[in-house]
């Protein structure tokens, strides 16, 4: 093992300048000054060689490292799942405002690490609050890092990376662990949103990035966009991770999807159909989607006894952290003017429209949302659980996505799990988007509100039937299925992690 034959290295020495220094000063200066010097520098020799001080166990152990929710932050679950199907002890770190996904909560091999999310000053100028916030921030997730058994890794993702970025550099440094950094967009672009490029801040967040991104030792990406603009402008050699669906995104069955939307109708009036409680009296359970008749219901599990309502009205989804790259308010003005084609006489179905998900904007939308005049189209805003989003996902027939990038090099997860479900999609354009999104091929890609009116009215046109342009999207996606994230993970990352160890032990 040559990691802790190089860590032992690091006290020798420092040892050997304590040495020197008693000498000196010892020879004129009395006895207190070699104590002196023994004791300033013997501290942190000792405190180095207990930071990196390894075991047998070391180069299984990766800590995945969140500087935000880890239930909203599904990529780096994956990893976590990835790293413990192949036998790694996977500490994962991050703010738990929500519930993680159960595959992660019930995995031995992870451990789940809660960090509080810091505040700042209160009072004051915005700056200090801000500078506080960021310094507290450094020493705390510092502090974790320092306490946690050593690991060969640690993998962050970015945005957000500060100041986690340094504290996980700094942390392998002082441990001797490798600093992987996962790149889902940049940083300095998300906040430039809300203060402009020229801001102090923004500046100051994009010299912090370019300082410390390439001192990772390993780096991955999103697109292929991502790739070469950190190779060109950030002298950054990564490999492209494509997000991929997980096995749970995948078209709900039918008995599956009614059970969901008899359980959501309590919550979602939208979801309920007008004579509900008193037909299940009679022995039928009726949702706005669909039909159960018990008298026909084997109780074996199959669908017999469920049908499909012909009248039912189209469900849409969308799902978003109500931020500042998502612009709500194309989507709800589309919904009122395909409010207004039935209106006009349109052959439309009704719409139910669910847009999931929590953030800092969506109070704002939900004013907007109240103030609209919906008659045939009703708009729902929950937030669903992690087992619930998957099964919603393939229960819908149409997806919106309205994830513009501040970069323009980053991909909608969102997308690539509707994709996992052969739900086809509306997706704003942006640069690099046709990575994921082959307009007329999958879905659609749209400008602004009216495009996205147009494109509701010509997929919902010949709704149910799925003889329409919306089933042959869904038919493209069913026979283009590519790679699941358990693949595409053990291809590009698995080996990334097994050379780092080999050259770790050849060293």
């Amino acid at each position: 093992m040559a990691a802790p034959s190089r860590t032992f290295s690091i006290p020798i020495l420092f040892a050997l300048i304590a040495l020197i220094l008693a000498t000196f000063c010892g020879a004129g200066s009395g006895i207190w000054w070699p104590l002196v010097s023994v004791t300033v520098v013997g501290l942190p020799v000792a405190l180095c060689w207990l930071l990196r001080r390894r075991d047998s166990g070391s180069e299984r152990r990766v800590c995945v490292l969140v500087l935000g929710d880890i239930g909203r932050s599904p990529r780096m679950q994956y990893h976590a799942l990835s790293l413990s199907k192949h036998e790694f002890e996977v500490t994962l770190v991050g703010y738990l405002d929500s519930k993680p996904h159960r595959d992660v909560l019930r995995d031995d091999r992870i451990e789940i690490v809660s960090i509080v999310e810091v505040k700042g000053v209160r009072g004051g100028p915005k700056i200090l609050t801000y500078v506080t916030k960021v310094t507290i921030q450094f020493a705390q997730v510092l502090a974790v890092l320092l306490m946690l058994k050593p690991h060969a890794h640690i993998l962050m993702q970015n945005p957000p990376g500060l100041p986690g970025m340094a504290s996980a550099w700094l942390a392998c440094v002082l441990r001797g662990g490798r600093l992987i950094i996962d790149w889902h967009n940049y940083g300095y672009t998300i906040m430039a949103l809300s203060h402009g490029h020229t801001h102090p801040l923004v500046r100051l967040a994009k010299w912090y990035e370019h300082v410390f991104g390439p001192l990772a030792s390993q780096h991955l990406c999103v697109t292929n966009a991502m790739k070469e603009d950190l190779h060109r402008n950030w002298g950054i050699k990564a490999t492209t991770l494509y997000d991929r669906p997980a096995a749970i995104f995948k078209e709900t069955p039918l008995e599956t999807r009614h059970k969901l939307f008899v359980r959501l109708l309590h919550t979602l009036p939208a979801f309920r159909h007008s004579s509900s409680d008193d037909e299940v009296m009679a022995g039928v359970e009726k949702t706005v989607f669909c039909v159960r008749d018990f008298d026909k219901d084997t109780g074996r599990g199959d669908q017999a006894s469920i049908t499909l309502r012909l009248d039912r009205p189209a469900l849409l989804i969308s799902s978003t952290s109500w931020t500042e790259d998502e612009d709500f308010s194309i989507l709800l003005q589309a919904l009122q003017e395909y409010e207004d084609f039935i209106s006009a006489g349109e052959a439309l179905p009704p719409l139910i429209c669910v847009i999931t998900g929590k953030g800092p904007q969506k109070e704002r939308y939900m004013k907007v949302i109240d103030g609209l005049r919906l008659k045939h189209v009703k708009i729902c805003t929950p937030w669903l659980e992690a087992e619930d989003y998957p099964v919603l996902l393939g229960c819908a027939d149409l997806g919106v996505c309205l994830h513009k990038s501040s970069s323009g090099l980053d991909l909608p997860m969102k997308v690539v799990d509707m994709f996992g479900c052969c739900l086809p999609v509306c997706a704003v354009h942006y640069q690099c988007l046709d990575e994921l999104v082959k307009h007329e091929h999958n879905g659609l890609i749209f400008s602004d509100s009216p495009q996205l009116a147009q494109q509701l009215k010509s997929l919902l046109s010949d709704f149910p039937s799925s003889d329409g342009k919306l089933g042959v999207f869904r038919n493209n996606l069913r026979t283009s299925r590519g790679q699941r994230w358990d693949d595409n993970w053990d291809k590009h990352i698995l080996p990334l992690l097994s050379s780092s160890a080999s050259s770790s032990s050849s060293r």
